[in-house]
């Protein structure tokens, strides 16, 4: 599971990032005004604003990205660190996204594993509700879902599956 952290964006003209131990201080006029724990954060977006050769060489180490723009909003440049992969991986996607048959099969558990967590959070909502109107609208719901789960098995496309949905056919 990848944890999604946080983006830092600088807005202050003129400001200055540095590495502090295992924080980033944001320096303002020589003034410390911000100070984040470095393991918040996984990139950094940067208008007209400065960053030390440490913080950036660390930056660079870790995998996060650093993009600086000017004071206008406009791109100038990106740093990106090393990135992991792995190309035989890579491979057989891509050799899975040409087979049309594969393709079906993967599609077909993925919006399983959707149509079923859906219906879980519905049945919850029922069984949690304190208005029988709401319960009974829930359960409804979610045996259309079980409904969708079942016409899933007999999709003959990709595209078929788009067409599963909450209302009655």
């Amino acid at each position: 599971m990848k944890l999604l952290l946080n983006t830092l964006y600088v807005t202050t003209p003129d400001a200055y990032l540095r590495l502090e131990g295992e924080t980033v201080c944001v320096m303002i006029e020589k003034e410390k005004r911000l100070q984040v724990p470095l393991h918040h954060l996984n990139a950094f977006v940067l208008f007209d604003t400065m960053m030390s050769p440490a913080l950036i060489g660390r930056c660079a180490a870790d995998g996060r990205s650093i993009i600086w723009m000017n004071r206008t909003g406009k791109f100038m440049a990106r740093m990106e660190g090393p990135v992991n992969g792995n190309i035989l991986l890579r491979q057989t996607q891509y050799r899975a996204a040409d087979d049309v048959a594969l393709s079906l099969k993967i599609a077909r558990y993925f919006i399983a594993g959707k149509i079923r967590n859906s219906r879980q959070v519905l049945m919850r909502g029922a069984r949690d509700s304190k208005n029988e109107q709401e319960k009974i609208a829930l359960v409804q719901a979610a045996r259309l879902m079980a409904g969708n789960l079942n016409k899933l098995a007999h999709a003959q496309s990709t595209l078929g599956t788009r067409n599963l949905c909450l209302h009655h056919p």
